[in-house]
């Protein structure tokens, strides 16, 4: 990752599927190596079930916290009908990582570490180190829930693009 560029990365879903979770952590490992973040969210309805989006960006310095239109280089999206919507936020040569999905499904026994499992695979494309992902993850979740969130993102992280 050139550490002058901006990385856009555009999250998605439905509310309780960890969209704004996988969001923070990932801002988080990002401000742990140094770069300058900015995240915005974009909420549906206000319960389970609503769409929910949240654009984060990060390099050397981030004005804006919105990712232009067809610029995003990577679009993880935790529901099908979301990545349809969403999909045109994609660069060109951009990563889509929702064809992640039905594998992330066979890991995590529990839909409730989906999330953590496309961080992993996430994570293995952008030059953040492992251990600030770790130490997000732990920021983000109570410890007894560390152990699993750490064993479903290694899996995760040993997929690569």
């Amino acid at each position: 990752m050139n550490e002058f560029k901006t990385i856009n990365i555009l999250f998605c879903g439905t509310g309780g599927q960890g969209v704004l979770k996988a969001a923070e952590i990932c801002a988080r490992a990002a401000m742990l190596e140094g770069f300058h973040v900015k995240k915005s969210e974009v909420h549906g309805m206000s319960q389970r079930g609503g769409s929910v989006e949240s654009h984060l960006r990060f390099g050397r310095r981030v004005f804006s916290p919105l990712i232009p239109y067809g610029k995003a280089d990577y679009l993880i999206s935790f529901h099908e009908e979301e990545h349809r919507r969403l999909k045109k936020m994609l660069k060109p040569g951009g990563s889509d990582l929702t064809g992640y999905l039905e594998k992330a499904c066979r890991a995590a026994k529990d839909k409730r570490y989906l999330n953590i499992f496309l961080l992993g695979v996430l994570s293995s494309c952008l030059s953040l180190k492992e251990k600030s992902w770790l130490k997000a993850i732990d920021n983000v979740f109570p410890a007894k829930i560390s152990y699993e969130n750490r064993r479903v993102f290694a899996q995760g992280r040993k997929e690569k693009l």
